[in-house]
């Protein structure tokens, strides 16, 4: 009887294991799936308020709405990128204003001197090139892959941004659908709990992706104004560029910043240094540091606590944790996770003592 006993329990062990390495190979295999669903999750989140504002306020039907709220959220990236285009062709005239000739001098006088310095030390450069075998080492199909290679991405970019368009639509058309997807796993006792805790994390971070857009929002308009007084060209683009980069916890503001000065250095290539370039530049690190000045100090303290209910030394220790963890993609997701756990921790563990002190705001 106990070996039939520990037989059976062996057996049940394994089965277990299997099938869990089963669902996380599946899981695996369709990760491309997964993403598509989560970004659509985070538009249908960022696009809820607009969708419940035409209904509520404007009367819309429901198909309507969310039909508007897509079109405004896919004529903003439009219209990011349409932006973005200018810009890369005004850097584009500006790096060609480049003395190519002093260039090409340069290179030259270069390359003399280093074949100078290596007849006067006795070394042979056409015999060394041929000892390292750096020509026959080539690869010669490199240009073909990348053409290949991007040709792909761009397949894959468009099947992936109509993917997420296609499930966004739904999910804001449908809200309680991908609420009823994750019900179906859950027991019949714990679906209560389950559903107020859906209700709550969509609730807050719906109002997190809309304190976002308001931070990214004051950012905007500190560049802008910044970037006028001090008379940089494509200022309302490069203001809106570095604003957008800042979203990456930490990292985005430094990313952002040093940008902004390549970009302001790129638009006065021609101009003298000293009596231009270098005081553009000054003139932009001013502008940089009271942006973020008013940014860490106003904007994301307030933005933080009031969207997702958390301390922001609490929010700050979160981000620089998981970002030690995870990396980049930790910081970004770090915010949004931490107050989904919070929101269930409190429904299904409200009795803890540490979870009432973690929840007291919720």
């Amino acid at each position: 009887m106990n070996s039939r006993i520990i037989a059976n329990g062996i057996l049940r062990a394994v089965g277990v294991i299997t099938a869990i390495v089963l669902v996380l190979y599946f899981l695996y295999e369709i990760q491309s799936v997964i993403v598509y669903i989560i970004i659509a999750g985070v538009i249908s989140l960022i696009g809820r308020p607009i969708v419940m504002f035409l209904r509520k306020r404007l009367k819309f039907n429901n198909t309507i709405a969310v039909v508007v709220t897509m079109v405004f959220l896919v004529g903003i990236f439009v219209g990011i990128v349409s932006l973005l285009i200018p810009l890369l062709v005004e850097q584009g005239q500006n790096l060609s204003l480049l003395d190519i000739d002093q260039l090409k001098s340069n290179i030259e006088s270069l390359y003399a001197e280093t074949i100078t310095y290596l007849e006067i030390n006795h070394i042979d450069a056409e015999q060394a090139i041929k000892e390292s075998k750096i020509l026959s080492s080539m690869d010669y199909s490199i240009i073909p892959n990348f053409l290949n290679s991007l040709v792909s991405g761009l397949g894959s970019f468009s099947i992936g941004l109509m993917s997420v368009l296609f499930i966004s639509f739904f999910f804001l058309k449908d809200s309680n659908l991908f609420k009823q997807g994750i019900m179906t796993f859950v027991p019949n006792n714990k679906e209560s709990n389950t559903n107020r805790s859906m209700t709550k994390i969509s609730d807050l971070l719906s109002r997190y992706f809309v304190g976002l857009f308001l931070q990214i929002f004051i950012l905007f308009v500190i560049y802008t104004i910044g970037l006028l007084i001090i008379g940089v060209k494509n200022a309302v683009v490069i203001a809106f560029l570095c604003a957008l980069i800042n979203l990456i916890p930490y990292l985005g503001p430094l990313i952002g910043g040093i940008l902004m000065m390549l970009l302001v250095m790129t638009n006065n290539l021609g101009e003298s240094i000293s009596d231009v370039v270098l005081p553009k530049l000054f003139y932009t690190f001013i502008v940089i540091a009271i942006a973020q000045l008013v940014d860490n100090f106003f904007s994301q303290p307030y933005i933080f606590s009031k969207s997702v209910k958390s301390h922001p030394l609490e929010i700050f220790l979160i981000i620089i944790i998981a970002g030690l963890l995870f990396g980049v993609v930790g910081m970004i997701v770090a915010v949004p996770a931490y107050t989904a756990i919070k929101v269930i921790l409190k429904e299904f563990i409200s009795d803890n003592k540490m979870v009432k002190k973690l929840t007291k705001g919720l």
